[in-house]
C-alpha cells in the first residue's frame, strides 16, 4: 500500500508545524503510507503533557513523558521556531534561515498555558525533565499549595497533589461553582468535586479570578481561504474541549483530505460527536463519560488513572518506554 500511494503522490510534501498529540499523529500516518513530510517543532521531544500533572508531583514520572522526535522521524523532523508561513512561496521559514517548502501545511500549534500543565519553551529533554524535577521539589517542600483554576486540568493537579501528598493542604480556587469543563455531564462534574471533598481538598468555588483566539477553520478543518492549509489540535477553532485525543481525530481528517486531494476524492468532513472525556483523580481514582454516557470510577481508573494514556504515545512514536 505505501508504494502504491508514494507513486502517486510525486512532488508533493507535507510541512506540519507542532510536535503535540495531533502533531505525531499525522506524522506517523504519513510516514506509514511513505507520503514526504517534515515536521517542526521548538523542542527536541515529544511531551505527553497528559501526564505532566503527576510529572510534578511524582518523583522520577517526567521522564516517560518525554519522546524524541527524531528517533522515531529521523531525517523528517526539524528543531527549530517558526518565524513566518511564507503563503506566496509557499514554504515555513524558520529562526535560523531554514525555509521548508510545502504543498500542503498542518498547522498544529496547540495552546499556550502555564507551566506545570503546558511546556512552551525550547528546552531540551533533559531539561525539560529538570523542570519537572524541580517542581516535585517545591511541591515536596511546601506544606499549603493553593491551585487556581477549577477547569479540568485544575481539578487533575489538585487530586494529583492530595494522593501523593494527602498531608498536605491543597485549595482549589475557581471563579464559578461546577468544577472541570462545561461540556461534561452535570453528574460527572457534581462527582468529580465530591471525590475532590473526599480527598481533603478545600474549595474555594464563585471566586471571579478568558479565553484564547484560534484559527478558524471549515468542516473538513482548513484554515480559511486556504485550501492547502489544515489547523488541528487547540490550535483549530472547532466547538469542543481541547484534547489529546481530539486532536488525534483531527489529524485523521486532515491527512485523509491531504490524501483525498491528491486523489480528486471527495474531502471527509469532520463532525465532533458525543463527548468522551475521563479526569483522572490521582492515580487511584477517576471520573468521566465515554461517547456521551457516565462510566463509573472503576473503569475510568483502568483507562486512564493508573498511566495516563503515557504508554499510547511511546506506541504512536514507535519507541519503548524507559
Amino acid at each position: 500500500m505505501g508504494s502504491q500511494v508514494s507513486m502517486e503522490v510525486r512532488g508533493v510534501h507535507v510541512v506540519i508545524v507542532g510536535g503535540g498529540f495531533g502533531g505525531i499523529t499525522a506524522a506517523s500516518q504519513l510516514q506509514a503510507l511513505n507520503i514526504s513530510f517534515t515536521l517542526v517543532d521548538m523542542k527536541d521531544s515529544f511531551h505527553h503533557n497528559v501526564a505532566a500533572l503527576r510529572a510534578s508531583v511524582e518523583t522520577g514520572f517526567a521522564k516517560k513523558t518525554f519522546i524524541p522526535y527524531a528517533k522515531s522521524f529521523k531525517n523528517s523532523f526539524r528543531q527549530g521556531v517558526v518565524v513566518e508561513i511564507d503563503l506566496k512561496n509557499q514554504a515555513v521559514v524558520l529562526e535560523d534561515g531554514e525555509t521548508l517548502p510545502f504543498s500542503h501545511l498542518i498547522l498544529a500549534t496547540g495552546s499556550t498555558g502555564f507551566f506545570p500543565g503546558k511546556l512552551n519553551q525550547v528546552f531540551s529533554q533533559q531539561e525539560a525533565i529538570q523542570a519537572y524535577e524541580n517542581m516535585v521539589k517545591q511541591v515536596q517542600c511546601s506544606q499549603s499549595i493553593v491551585v487556581v483554576g477549577g477547569g479540568s486540568a485544575g481539578v487533575e493537579m489538585a487530586a494529583e497533589i492530595k494522593t501523593e501528598y494527602p498531608e498536605k493542604e491543597v485549595t482549589l480556587i475557581h471563579s464559578q461553582m461546577a468544577l472541570a469543563d462545561k461540556e461534561l455531564l452535570p453528574c460527572v462534574r457534581q462527582e468529580a468535586k465530591e471525590i475532590l471533598l473526599q480527598k481533603g481538598v478545600q474549595l474555594l468555588l464563585n471566586s471571579g479570578l478568558a479565553s484564547n483566539g484560534a484559527l478558524r477553520v471549515n468542516e473538513y478543518l482548513q484554515v480559511e481561504g486556504y485550501s492547502h492549509i489544515y489547523a488541528i489540535g487547540d490550535c483549530a477553532d472547532v466547538k469542543e474541549p481541547k484534547m489529546a485525543y481530539h486532536a488525534g481525530l483531527h489529524a485523521n481528517i486532515a491527512v485523509a483530505n491531504i490524501i483525498n486531494s491528491m486523489k480528486q476524492k471527495p474531502f471527509k468532513a469532520y463532525k465532533p460527536g458525543a463527548l468522551t472525556f475521563l479526569l483522572a483523580m490521582g492515580r487511584n481514582d477517576g471520573v468521566g463519560q465515554i461517547s456521551g454516557f457516565y462510566v463509573g470510577r472503576f473503569m475510568v481508573r483502568l483507562a486512564k488513572s493508573r498511566d495516563l494514556f503515557v504508554s499510547t504515545s511511546w506506541k504512536t512514536m514507535r519507541q519503548s518506554p524507559p
